[in-house]
């Protein structure tokens, strides 16, 4: 969950790697540091974000063609300016940058102590560096060699970046579990977390995969050794990021630009995918393995955090429209639970990053054990794109807020295309009600579009009315269930107010004891299926004080008249209804974090990827 960027070229590495630590900030803003190599070896560390460290820096010495930085999300060690990266071993002359965790650290550490290492920091990364510094001394190795026979004494994850200061002239990088890409410009590398801090230079890049080397050399050499020993030859891809998806566009935080964004990321989920004229759903990364997929026993979907919440529309989907047996797990909790997992079970994995570990982790367990994985991501080329069997992108652009928002949509609408297919192809799902929701689906953009324009001043108003709340309750039915979920994180995470999601017919099993009139309710009530159930929910929220806000479809007058605030979204079929009454829910818990004085794309104690477990 921290961001690396390093540079060795003919340029000077100072603004390239400080332009790169702020794209990468999302992963981590705990700390920030760098390491230039200009003769000597300088290292600046410091506390807080990247601008402390520029400001910290102004008058250094930070010439050099050749360094490496860190943006930090702190797991061993607290944030400050002793436990930022870079770390530097015992004798001066090797620094290193990390990402992920070492797990043996402590056997290794102690180890180290009797050897008569010293340590400055409470960090696992220290220990790494000071065990590089170990092997180079004992057996007088280079860097690189060095580096992996370090590494074949470690267990956990690591993206790492190392320099030699009697070595000036290599960069040395190796990854397991954690992502690492190489951009490969004109007589200059770039070392990476991932592709943003790349872009600006270079379309050219290489993707580490798990237990390679890396050494980079300011003669253009790249040369990919395994910690086995064995030379790999390196595949080079093409990045599609563009310079302008990284830019705010004129919104004050990117959290809003990619809300506002969604009328046309959801688009770019379906385009090539999807014909409403014709009638039909098709996607590639299904097309090899449809058999297996429309025969299956069951589904088995993995993810965190929102993506978990996708995940659960999912079963919705999939059990309503292809009566495909779901169980939607945390990939957290399944992978240390000995789950039951059979041939003919498909497991799909959810991540925007595809690198969140616990579910990478979750895939491996799933497919020693045989059954087909499918991979949803957004990031072309990352880990779980790489693991699974097959998959889809959702191609929703990069997505820099912490709190993600497109790429919940974009999830939401691939699953949604997914069950579509097997539905049809399952047998359970009728010609004319499979165009009727393709043609349905195909209108969704339009819909985002005109619910964005006419709801955003209105709800601006109402996070007015509820930024001082020290609580908020969300209920919702069937598909909008996971929907009040996903509402009630937006607003703990970005705004620190604590919020819970409730199926609404739950409410009187306990969350009802805490409604009175500071209570905000946040009802989604767009569902045809149980409306006047949902008018019950909100009649017992009013006979105890609460105040409601509901989310309702467009010319719902009843429900009108029982909530204190109504939120209109345009009417769709009801398997659909989550790509659109999420959306108030998101720009509801932005207006509140703004009111609030929070950073909304850097909330506290968060950071985008989650690579560490």
């Amino acid at each position: 969950m921290c961001g690396i960027v390093a540079y060795i070229g003919t340029q000077k590495a100072y603004p390239i790697i400080m332009k790169g630590l702020q794209r990468l900030e999302y992963r981590g803003y705990d700390s920030a540091g760098i390491a230039l190599q200009n003769g000597t070896l300088s290292v600046y560390k410091k506390k807080g974000k990247v601008a402390d460290l520029v400001e910290y820096t102004r008058e250094k010495n930070t010439s050099g063609s050749i360094g490496m930085g860190h943006t930090r999300w702190a797991t061993h060690g607290k944030p400050d300016d002793t436990n930022a990266h870079p770390h530097v071993s015992g004798n001066n002359r090797i620094v290193l940058i990390h990402n992920g965790i070492i797990e043996n650290y402590a056997v290794l550490k102690s180890t180290l102590l009797k050897l008569g290492h010293t340590f400055m920091s409470e960090t696992d990364t220290e220990v790494l560096v000071h065990l590089v510094e170990e092997v180079q001394q004992r057996e007088n190795l280079p860097l690189e060699e060095a580096v992996r026979q370090a590494l074949t004494q470690v267990h956990g994850a690591y993206a790492i970046v190392v320099m030699d200061r009697q070595d000036p002239h290599k960069l040395v990088a190796a990854r397991k579990s954690s992502p690492l890409v190489i951009g490969i410009g004109k007589n200059e590398f770039l070392v990476a977390s991932d592709a943003t801090p790349i872009v600006e230079h270079t379309k050219n890049v290489v993707y580490l995969n798990d237990e390679e080397v890396a050494t980079v050399t300011l003669d253009g050499q790249l040369m990919i050794k395994t910690l086995r020993n064995e030379v790999m030859t390196p595949t080079i891809h093409q990045i599609e990021l563009e310079i302008e998806q990284l830019e705010k566009g004129g919104y004050d935080y990117f959290m809003l630009k990619e809300i506002f964004e969604q009328p046309v990321t959801i688009e770019e989920c379906m385009r090539g995918r999807m014909n409403a004229e014709e009638g039909w759903v098709r996607l590639g990364g299904m097309a090899e393995h449809l058999k297996r997929m429309v025969n299956a026993d069951r589904m088995i979907i993995l993810g965190c955090g929102t993506s978990w919440h996708a995940g659960m529309i999912a079963e919705y989907l999939f059990e309503d429209l292809a009566r495909l047996p779901v169980e939607v797990e945390y990939a957290s909790e399944f992978r240390y639970r000995n789950p039951v997992v059979r041939d003919e079970d498909v497991v799909l994995a959810i991540s925007q990053s595809g690198e969140t570990a616990d579910t990478f982790a979750a895939l491996e367990l799933a497919k020693e054990r045989g059954a087909l994985t499918y991979g949803i991501v957004n990031v072309v080329g990352s880990s779980i794109s790489r693991l699974t069997h097959s998959g889809s992108y959702i191609h929703v652009g990069p997505e820099i807020g912490v709190a993600s928002t497109k790429a919940f949509t974009g999830q939401v609408t691939m699953l949604t295309m997914m069950a579509l297919i097997l539905g049809y192809e399952r047998g359970y799902l009728p010609k004319s009600q499979y165009q009727k929701l393709v043609q349905e689906l195909a209108l969704i953009p339009e819909k985002a579009e005109r619910l964005l324009q006419n709801c955003h001043e209105q709800v601006k108003y109402i996070a007015g009315e509820f930024k001082d709340a020290p609580n908020a309750l969300y209920l919702g039915r069937g598909y909008n269930f996971p929907v009040a979920l996903e509402g009630a994180l937006k607003l703990k995470e970005i705004s620190y107010i604590h919020a819970e999601g409730y199926p609404a017919a739950e409410m009187k099993h306990g969350p009802i004891a805490l409604i009175d009139e500071n209570m905000p309710v946040f009802v989604i009530a767009t569902n045809r299926s149980a409306y006047e159930k949902i008018v019950s929910n909100i009649q017992e929220v009013k006979a105890r004080k609460g105040v409601v806000v509901a989310v309702v479809t467009e010319g719902d007058e009843a429900i009108k008249k029982l909530a204190d605030y109504t939120i209109e979204i345009p009417g769709t079929e009801e398997p659909l209804t989550p790509l659109l009454s999420v959306i108030p829910l998101q720009l509801l818990a932005y207006h509140i974090a703004v009111l609030r004085g929070c950073n909304v794309d850097q909330p506290r104690n968060l950071a985008k990827s989650v690579t560490v477990e």
